[in-house]
């Protein structure tokens, strides 16, 4: 067999491969649109949630839940995940106990979100006291997407070459000043992608906030970190698979779209913050 036809033959498993993840996608995102757009409008979006009846009520609560989740997410886990991905790539040296750090960190990004769940409800609400609570569902899915976000960061400064940084330091430049006015601005772009990106992974999960916090039904929102939250992923979860309502799975789809519509959002908006700051590279 000679080398083009090699060629054809890998091309062509590589473009089915494409079409067969665009077909389940699609397939995917019709099923949902199909079963649930019948019931998405403003009082479904608007109108808190009603148990017995599910057709006078709606998603509010769980959609402000969620809200409030990715704001705890975003602040515990982007500051903990760009600072420890500076200090590994500009301050740490290349020893081997660095190499076996980001080997964990590596791990960590795979480990199972369950297990996550399960380190939450150890650590924060038993150990810490915090109870099942809006806080302890922060904390465990920073937990979760700190190894995304220092990864993602990682590789944003790995990218910078390094005469943005021997080009400070050559006029006098400390080595902190060397990164703040010259590695920063460059890596900025990789690192909101990916905490964003990570972010919208964790408003996505299910199985950590069940342990953690998580509820069905709330008369109100949350008045506190320690209170318990409704969510959509959890809202979905309990409709599609314990609701005894006939039409509990209109609504099931219905709240999925809004997550998924929620979930491309937040890709757009790292998308478009990318190709802004890429805009002003000079390199």
């Amino acid at each position: 067999m000679n080398e083009q036809t090699k060629e054809r033959i890998y091309f062509t498993i590589f473009r089915i491969c494409g079409f067969l993840s665009l077909a389940i996608l699609v397939s995917i995102l019709l099923y949902v649109v199909r079963v649930g757009i019948g019931v998405i409008d403003l009082n479904f979006i608007t109108a808190m949630w009603q148990t017995r009846d599910i057709t006078q009520g709606g998603i509010f609560p769980a959609l402000i839940g969620t809200f409030y989740l990715g704001i705890g997410v975003a602040v515990f886990s982007i500051p903990v995940g760009i600072s420890c991905a500076i200090y590994l790539n500009e301050y740490a040296k290349n020893v081997w106990l660095v190499r076996m750090i980001r080997l964990a960190i590596r791990n960590l990004a795979g480990v199972p979100s369950i297990v996550y769940g399960l380190f939450g409800f150890a650590v924060f609400v038993q150990l810490m006291q915090f109870g099942t609570s809006l806080l302890s569902a922060s904390l465990t899915l920073a937990a979760m997407t700190i190894p995304w976000v220092i990864t993602a960061s990682e590789e944003a400064l790995k990218s910078v070459p390094d005469g943005f940084r021997e080009g400070a330091l050559a006029l006098g430049a400390t080595k902190w000043q060397a990164i703040k006015t010259n590695v920063l601005p460059s890596a900025l772009p990789g690192m909101i992608t990916g905490s964003i990106i990570g972010l919208a992974r964790a408003m996505g999960e299910t199985a950590p906030i069940i342990i953690v916090g998580a509820t069905f039904y709330m008369r109100g929102l949350p008045d506190s970190v320690f209170d318990k939250f409704m969510a959509l992923p959890y809202h979905v979860f309990i409709l599609a698979t314990q609701h005894n309502d006939p039409l509990a799975e209109e609504y099931a789809a219905g709240t999925a779209l809004v997550l998924v519509f929620l979930i491309f959002l937040m890709t757009l908006i790292a998308m478009i913050v990318r190709y802004r700051f890429r805009k002003r590279r000079r390199w």
